[in-house]
């Protein structure tokens, strides 16, 4: 059985495959590198945190050959001691700063460290990645694709816009589609960037680009505080007499919902908000996306992309495979 994590990586469960497992990981090397010219690391390990960590050490150092086993407790445990925390799969650079006031820098600290505290004081998640790192599976395949560390939504304009109103449709619609993103993979955005820009080839058109960060009241995935945002964000940057070619949204600083606490003090999420965007989120997954939509966006816009002259979409349409003759 495969899961695939990326275009470009996958995990593979390899039980009931007995005896020394390096000769099969030297094997599927050569064979990806026969079969494509792309030469490609393998990591082994009873884990798929554990796999994946392998994976990163023999893409590392190349004394390995490109391919690593952890199934070994001993060198699974130098391996451990020898790397960063930051580089455990899922961990990133802002847990990174939160895990070293705790006396948590390697892998090795955080596979030590006390579970049952890793997911009070972060969340369920850190909690199987700490179990994942001592070999006790707590992964399945699918649900092994980790959570973005940012979702970003942006295209081109179908044709250079000068008025603020449609780009301000095409910001909204872009952070409808992030938010989905955001939503599910179950995570909130503490914060939000928007940037807009002229075309940059044109010499007789001038020229301009910003982008600004947009703080959030709090952590959310609700649509509409992030839109209200995006908009406020959009008004502050636009200036008149350009013509705009691309808009951009990024969500930024994401966490899982274990991860916030909200602050008595602080402003709180509108009532009802989690249920209204999961009904949402069912309602255009059944109908069609755009179904149910914030006001601001038209059925049809100025702003969309040109669709007539698209390129063949190789990669993800059987119909649209280039023909080799």
């Amino acid at each position: 059985m495969t899961s695939f994590l990326y275009v470009d990586e996958a995990f593979a469960d390899l039980t009931g495959i007995t005896g020394d497992l390096v000769p099969l990981g030297y094997e599927t090397r050569e064979r990806v590198l026969r079969w494509t010219g792309i030469p490609v690391g393998v990591g082994i390990g009873p884990t798929k945190t554990l796999a994946k960590l392998a994976n990163w050490a023999a893409k590392t150092w190349r004394k390995s050959g490109g391919v690593i086993d952890l199934s070994d407790p001993e060198r699974r445990d130098r391996l451990l001691k020898m790397t960063e925390v930051s580089e455990v799969w899922g961990v990133g650079r802002r847990l990174t700063t939160r895990l070293r006031p705790l006396g948590i820098q390697t892998a090795w600290d955080l596979a030590q460290y006390d579970s049952a505290s890793l997911r009070k004081q972060f969340s369920v998640v850190l909690e199987k990645t700490a179990r994942e790192l001592h070999g006790i599976s707590c992964l399945e395949l699918e649900e092994a694709v980790p959570p973005r560390q940012m979702i970003c939504s942006s295209k081109m304009f179908g044709s250079r816009l000068r008025d603020i109103a449609p780009i301000r449709e095409a910001v909204v619609a872009y952070v409808t589609k992030a938010a989905e993103k955001l939503r599910s993979q179950q995570s909130l955005a503490g914060a939000l960037q928007v940037a807009i820009r002229t075309g940059m080839h044109n010499p007789n058109q001038p020229r301009y680009a910003n982008a600004i960060s947009c703080p959030l009241p709090y952590p959310t995935d609700d649509t509409r505080v992030l839109a209200a945002a995006a908009v406020r964000g959009l008004e502050a940057i636009y200036r008149h007499g350009y013509a705009y070619s691309k808009a951009e949204v990024l969500l930024m600083d994401l966490r899982q919902r274990g991860e916030f606490t909200g602050d008595l003090f602080a402003a709180a999420p509108r009532l009802g908000a989690d249920r209204l965007m999961a009904v949402v989120d069912q309602i255009n997954a059944r109908e069609g996306r755009g179904t149910v939509r914030l006001g601001r966006i038209p059925a049809t816009a100025e702003w969309s992309m040109k669709r007539e002259m698209m390129s063949q979409r190789y990669t993800t349409r059987w119909d649209e495979l280039m023909v080799v003759r």
